[in-house]
């Protein structure tokens, strides 16, 4: 699914209306039937429900909401806001007439001084103030509205975007004057701050409704930003041949683990094996044999020269990926031997966990990662490579940049895992849940990349898909085992049961 700007919206819009023949306030009807059909659903007609609209077509669907609600049995109790710096959009004056001339609704029209509504936690306000196509901050007496509803423990419900909130990037935005809603009713498609974690707490439950808006223009209108979803990772899994040998379905070599951290080996490998790589050889320490030859019989093992750590990665032969990282240490030797690999070895990679790391500690080899290698750091590991991000915004603009000027792929891991690409696309994950925030989650991951890049799977395919089974495949997981109680393993076991599920129609 495309993610759209605003200015992107603006024009699906305008298309809709002419090509299904309507007028802005029809669709602008479409949109307050949506929200009042949610409301309806939620709550009785006696609940207490006071709604503030602002002078734009975001109080436009407001006032239409509060109209439709009144006619429901509801009375609503609706405040206008139309101060003398500012003047109605012709949505919201249309809207402002057909609420007038329903007679006995309880309206008021602030022009001048205003005395908020006592609110309480027993009230439930709805935030039509201002929507997606804010781009200046809330100020004047708007500021003192919007924390006067934040205070009241209401339960606010916000129509397309909290008040205050931008629909992309809040970089310029004052945090203390941003509607925090406990029900964001949105359409069409979420807006990208919505990704970002830092915006959680203004957006609280996020419902995205349908307003019939024109399908050819939403496939016309060109994005920057996708939301995979299952049924993308459906129209991209290939049926196995019959006839197909393990050859055929790939060989990766993972270089990974050191003494104490064969686990991430371990994981890393099944995680691969699991998702359907044909022969998986682990490159580590001589004395992991044994633990790599019971924990996983399945992979074939390549010994170092040490019994510590890895000290030397040579590719003796030709390999469909090459992925390195998963438990790997930062040693002075893996790091000089991590140099050695990323000055000589020129096909695209996988870099992870302490193969980032050890890249931080020589910012240098930035510089010799093959072009079109794929890096999947946490927040964490991406910020020692590439500076301290304060927020998640912060982090995807610095990724965007870094992915171009590297020519690498960048996919940074969270609740939200984003894929950059080096054309500036971003995908944006929409499976996975907080259970996954667990240690050797991210080496099956790995392991899960690296295996359908080996199957013959493109690079940039093979990242988001992986991403979506791995957090499918958690959510499984989590169905059975409960979040708190997920392990990585867990999310190994449940690799088939996901791509079975993707797989159905």
């Amino acid at each position: 699914m495309k993610i759209f700007t605003h200015e992107a919206i603006k024009k699906i819009d305008k298309a809709t209306i002419e090509n299904d023949n309507i007028s802005e306030l029809d669709l602008m009807e479409r949109a307050a039937s949506a929200v009042s059909f949610e409301i309806i659903s939620r709550w009785r007609t006696a609940q207490r429900m006071v709604i503030f609209a602002g002078p734009g077509n975001n109080g436009g669907d407001a006032l239409a909401v509060a109209r439709m609600l009144y006619e429901q049995g509801y009375r609503p109790e609706v405040y206008l806001f139309n101060i003398r710096s500012s003047h109605l959009s012709e949505c919201c004056a249309a809207n402002r007439q057909r609420l007038i001339d329903m007679g006995d609704i309880d309206f008021t029209e602030i022009v001048d001084n205003f005395t908020p509504p006592e609110l309480g936690p027993s009230d439930v306000v709805i935030d039509g103030l201002f929507g997606s196509g804010l781009h200046t901050p809330l100020k004047g007496g708007y500021t003192a509205l919007v924390q006067y509803i934040n205070n009241s423990e209401a339960f606010i419900v916000s129509i397309d975007i909290p008040s205050g909130l931008f629909g992309e990037w809040n970089e310029g935005s004052d945090r203390r004057n941003i509607i925090r809603a406990d029900l964001t009713l949105t359409f069409g498609s979420k807006r990208l701050s919505f990704f970002f974690s830092e915006n959680a707490e203004f957006i609280g439950e996020c419902i995205v409704l349908d307003i019939e808006l024109s399908a050819k223009a939403i496939a016309a209108t060109p994005a920057s930003y996708y939301l995979i979803e299952k049924e993308d990772v459906r129209k991209m899994l290939k049926p196995r041949d019959p006839f197909i040998n393990k050859y055929d379905n790939g060989t990766l070599l993972l270089v990974s683990g050191s003494y104490g951290m064969m686990g991430a080996a371990v994981l890393a490998a099944k995680g691969a094996l699991r998702i359907g790589a044909g022969l998986v050889t682990v490159h580590a320490p001589a004395s992991a044999n044994i633990i790599m030859q019971t924990a996983c019989p399945e992979a074939l093992f390549e010994a170092d020269q040490s019994d510590i750590c890895t000290t030397s990665i040579n590719c003796r032969r030709r390999y469909s990926v090459v992925a390195l990282g998963p438990g790997m240490g930062t040693s002075d030797e893996t790091i000089d031997a991590v140099d050695f690999f990323l000055k000589n070895y020129h096909k695209p990679c996988l870099l992870d966990a302490d193969a980032l790391n050890c890249i931080a500690k020589r910012p240098m080899l930035l510089r010799s990662i093959p072009k079109g290698s794929i890096i999947t750091p946490h927040a964490g590991e991406f910020d020692r490579l590439f500076r301290e991000n304060v927020t998640d915004e912060e982090r995807l603009k610095n990724a965007i940049n870094k992915s171009k000027v590297h020519n690498i792929t960048i996919v940074l891991k969270g609740h939200h895992t984003m894929t950059v690409r080096p054309d500036g696309k971003v995908y944006i994950n929409s499976s996975g849940n907080a259970g996954m925030a667990t240690a050797g989650s991210g080496d099956v991951l790995t392991g899960v990349i690296s295996g359908l890049i080996a199957q013959g799977y493109s690079a940039d395919a093979s990242v988001w898909m992986g991403v979506y089974i791995h957090g499918h495949a958690g959510d499984l997981a989590a169905s059975k085992q409960g979040e708190y109680s997920l392990i990585a393993s867990d999310i190994i076991d449940n690799l088939g049961p996901a791509i079975l599920d993707i797989q159905r129609q």
